[in-house]
């Protein structure tokens, strides 16, 4: 069977469960080594017998709470020590935080949903970038979702963390453009994960697309063979639109 991610190391945040879990598997299904990183020690027990199952020997499991934000850089140094390199990241964990009115909310869990779906996908960059650059083909792959733009009532918090992700990962795109790092934006839609069950709980599952079916669209954004950067993947419509060329204010 072919593998174009044989001897890859691929980084996945949010790994225990949805979207993460299977994207993870369909990574080391391609032949990655993956990293997998959740606060779920039990999940991550689970990815990784699911892994070994496909023949591939195993994955590397990191509990950790991405609120840790010196634990992020205490990976990318372990990272560094023993690979000397990150082919592919996926940032995917993400909370979902409080719904309700925006003079409802307190500061922390405001800060809480802050710290984990921005601060530490901008210590990710931060960290990870160095490790990406010494691959001959690093891929980093940032999930957004439609709040960002649309702006829901009640769902203030998530959109703008959200938001400012693609801007971030944008920018790192912008940054990175005569590299040969790419830097990409993927956003799932409604997905049959736990997180949509607690922000739609009326919301019929069974109508909904599997996180598989959405690992089977990130996976071809990790190959060394993809070329786009700067680029938004809306699964939904499964359209890739580029994002804005940089300019000057």
């Amino acid at each position: 069977m072919i593998q174009p991610l044989a001897s890859r190391i691929a980084l996945v945040t949010g790994a225990s469960r949805g979207i993460g879990y299977a994207t993870a598997l369909a990574l080391a299904r391609a032949g990655a080594h993956v990293i997998a990183v959740a606060r779920t020690v039990g999940g991550l027990e689970e990815l990784d017998d699911a892994i070994r199952k496909t023949g591939n020997a195993g994955a590397t499991l990191v509990p950790l709470d991405l609120s840790d934000i010196d634990g992020i850089a205490r990976l990318g140094a372990a990272l560094h020590e023993r690979h000397g390199k990150l082919d592919i990241l996926v940032g995917n964990a993400a909370v979902a935080g409080p719904s309700s009115p925006l003079g409802h909310i307190e500061m922390k869990p405001f800060n809480a949903l802050m710290t984990v779906n921005l601060t530490a996908n901008f210590q990710l960059i931060r960290c990870m970038d160095p490790l990406l650059k010494m691959s001959d083909a690093g891929r980093a792959v940032f999930l957004t979702s439609a709040s960002a733009s649309h702006a829901p009532a009640y769902r203030g918090p998530y959109a703008a963390s959200k938001a400012a992700l693609e801007i971030l990962a944008q920018t790192w795109a912008n940054e990175t453009a005569t590299t040969p790092l790419r830097v990409n934006i993927f956003n799932p839609g409604p997905i049959r994960t736990h997180m949509r069950g607690t922000i739609m709980p009326g919301e019929d599952p069974s109508a909904l697309d599997s996180p598989d079916d959405a690992a089977a669209f990130i996976v071809p954004m990790c190959l060394p063979t993809w070329q786009e950067t700067r680029s938004y993947y809306d699964y939904p419509t499964r359209t890739l639109k580029k994002l804005a060329e940089p300019g000057l204010a």
